[in-house]
């Protein structure tokens, strides 16, 4: 398997909205693959495709604690079919959003329908913090970042340290 490098904000690739997926094959299931490796090594919990640079709709997740065995959970083309009018906070955070927490209002149940690792039509009523993981990630497909939610001086401080961050790891001292 294969790490991916995880694209951070300000980089444009983050606000694309990504396309469905077309044919569930060997290369797209080593890609999915290579994104929980790479959510784990981060570490995450979470991981969309366009996160890596890949403008697809895929996702993978995996919400087991970390004493606990994994529970990846594959979501390819996700669909939110009913999401629940009551509101959880959660503080999130993001891997192209490094460093950076805010709690956050969403639905705290959603029914999702989606093809799995293998290709399968599956649902999933969720609930708690895996309804919110599941919207999280589902932003991602259309070019939403958790910080959008927030004001805009804010979202605006976040995205001026995370650019200066990024200007100072990619400078070369020799």
């Amino acid at each position: 398997m294969t790490l991916k490098k995880i694209l951070t904000e300000p980089d444009p690739v983050l606000r694309q909205k990504s396309i469905p997926v077309e044919k569930i094959d060997g290369e797209l299931q080593k890609l999915m693959d290579d994104m929980l490796e790479t959510m784990y090594a981060a570490p995450g919990i979470g991981l969309a495709a366009i996160q890596v640079g890949v403008p697809k709709r895929i996702i993978v997740l995996d919400i087991a604690p970390k004493e606990g065995p994994k529970n990846p959970m594959y979501f390819i083309n996700p669909e939110l079919i009913q999401k629940s009018n009551v509101s959880s906070t959660y503080e999130e955070g993001c891997l192209s959003v490094p460093g950076q927490f805010a709690e956050i209002d969403r639905p705290n149940k959603c029914n999702i329908k989606y093809l799995d690792y293998y290709g399968q039509p599956k649902e999933l009523n969720a609930e708690g913090m895996l309804a919110t993981c599941i919207q999280h990630e589902m932003d991602h497909l259309e070019g939403i970042l958790f910080i959008d939610y927030l004001s805009k001086l804010k979202k605006t401080m976040i995205v001026k340290k995370l650019t200066k961050q990024k200007k100072e790891i990619e400078r070369i001292v020799v």
